[in-house]
């Protein structure tokens, strides 16, 4: 072929050296090339981490439309930058052989930050970030962007331990530090450490050139890991490893999912033989899902967007698979429950009538006692929940309601005798024994738990907040403002909400469910 193949590529220093180890080969091969360097938007946005921008194939866009404009011939990539479909026309042309894959740690010092509480970490993958706070939660991770070179100098000139890098990329520049070491435990990007080349589709003379340097196991290794990431639906957004590789006639594959505060992993490993490797990217992938992984990246592509919903509960994956998709929500504990010591002689003699209004009284007692030790000849309490984990650990449950209020009520006009003991918070409401002590009930109350506000300061517009008790509306507005509609599980938390919230709207039935069914109504 006579034709002069221009190559395509980013003009970054590695970008070149790997474009140029292209042209060599083909070169090498007897055909005639020519370097065409472009620039996309990756190595001109410097300021921001990749998964922040929102582009995927931030690094390859522009010389996909260089390609379909015939300015170029082949494109040449980090493997681990491409999309895992690539544009209509578009097709892999080739790959090279494979480099170092490993993540390797670069340290200004020496390692012993490694076992300290506290360090630096910095890195712009969201993958290594992940990866690091699953193995040291305790340090913290700052954002790192620019070229191999410009990445070393800013570890020099900040007060970082540490920063991570891909080891291919270092090695090939021959700027590896002296203070560096591989991280064999950190799974690496899909098809890291592989050059690409793509070519146009139609151009069958390009692609028979290119097929002349391709590295088969390499290209099968590859595949591997871009199915497993394809089926997952990641890209730059989500913290997913994958390595796989073939010895002694096997394909060797391993792949993680993440969160991207690294506290949630999910792990999947796998050997076949050679030959039988085909859909062995896509049952790895189905083995994530099937492990949660597909609440995690649902959880992943909602993080991408702003909040609308605040829980003052901390919701459980399943919980947060119930939100409509316009929902997304954030959720922590707005208030923490410390379990009193009971004295013995509360329970030594059998109590006729007792009264508990939630699951924590119910964990305070079994705290302090056996349920042998809980003679109690009539159980009242508020709320189906409350009754099942009395029925459960302690013992038949006489009478429940919905509210504190209704259960006063049902008491004052059903109660066997005139007294009771009520087991509550410390930030119990008034309601239930001022009822009963108005129409001659005595309360004994026995302080079986402690409530301390924890609530969370909330930035940016909030349409709506879910409460689950009168503690947990205290306790959010002790650091915010009133905002939004008020979502509340029964009708005594929406009394203390409708003093703060112009709009209340209580759930059908007072369950973390019901309060998600209204939301979800709202989107409706």
């Amino acid at each position: 072929m006579s034709k002069v193949i221009r190559i395509g590529t980013r003009d970054s220093q590695l970008a070149m050296w790997q474009a140029e180890t292209v042209q060599a080969q083909l070169e090498r091969l007897g055909h005639k090339t020519v370097l065409v360097p472009v620039k996309s938007t990756g190595d001109l946005v410097l300021d921001k981490p990749l998964y922040e921008l929102g582009i995927t194939g931030i690094f390859t866009k522009t010389l996909d439309i260089a390609m379909l404009n015939e300015d170029i011939d082949i494109a040449v990539h980090s493997l681990k930058d491409v999309p895992t479909v690539l544009p209509k026309g578009i097709v892999q042309a080739a790959v090279l052989k494979r480099g170092n894959v490993n993540d390797t740690l670069v340290f200004k010092n020496n390692e012993e930050f490694l076992s300290a509480k506290e360090a630096i970490i910095a890195t712009g993958s969201l993958r290594r970030r992940a990866q690091w706070l699953n193995r040291y939660p305790t340090h913290t991770v700052v954002g790192l962007r620019g070229n191999v070179n410009s990445r070393l100098q800013k570890l020099e000139d900040n007060d970082w331990n540490a920063a991570i890098f891909a080891a291919a990329g270092i090695g090939r520049l021959n700027i590896r530090p002296e203070n560096a070491i591989n991280l064999h435990w950190m799974i690496p990007a899909p098809a890291q450490g592989a050059i690409m080349i793509t070519a146009l589709e139609k151009d069958a003379d390009i692609l028979e050139i290119c097929a002349e340097i391709n590295h088969e196991d390499t290209e099968i290794s590859t595949s591997i890991e871009r199915k497993f990431l394809n089926r997952l639906e990641g890209g730059c957004t989500a913290p997913i490893g994958a390595l796989a590789f073939i010895k002694n006639e096997e394909v060797n594959f391993k792949g993680i999912l993440l969160s991207k505060d690294g506290t949630k992993k999910i792990e999947v490993s796998k050997v076949v033989p050679l030959g039988k490797h085909h859909d062995l990217g896509e049952f790895c992938a189905d083995y994530i899902i099937s492990k949660g992984g597909k609440t995690l990246i649902d959880q992943l592509q909602r993080s991408d967007k702003t909040t609308n919903i605040y829980s003052t509960k901390k919701l459980t994956d399943d919980q947060l698979q119930l939100f409509h998709n316009d929902v997304v929500a954030e959720s922590n504990d707005a208030i923490k429950i410390s379990l009193n010591r009971i004295p013995k002689s509360v329970v030594r003699n059998e109590i006729e009538n007792v009264i508990i209004t939630s699951k924590n009284g119910v964990e305070a007692l079994l705290n302090n006692f056996s349920a042998t030790e809980l003679q109690f000849k009539n159980i009242y309490c508020v709320g189906r929940r409350t009754k099942r984990l009395i029925e459960n650990r302690i013992g038949k449950v006489k009478h429940t309601e919905a509210n504190a209020v209704k259960l006063a009520q049902h008491l004052v006009e059903y109660l066997e005798g005139t007294e009771v003991t009520y087991f509550c918070s410390d930030l119990r409401l008034d309601t239930l024994p001022k009822v009963l002590s108005e129409n001659n009930i005595v309360v004994n109350e026995v302080e079986a738990y402690q409530t301390r506000y924890n609530a969370d300061k909330i930035e940016g517009d909030i349409k709506g907040i879910m409460f689950y008790s009168p503690s947990t509306v205290e306790s959010f507005l002790k650091q915010n403002k009133p905002n939004g509609i008020a979502f509340c599980i029964g009708e005594t938390t929406a009394n203390v909400a409708k003093k703060y919230f112009e709009e209340v709207r209580i759930a059908k039935v007072p369950t973390v469910e019901s309060v998600i069914e209204l939301v979800n109504e709202y989107y409706i």
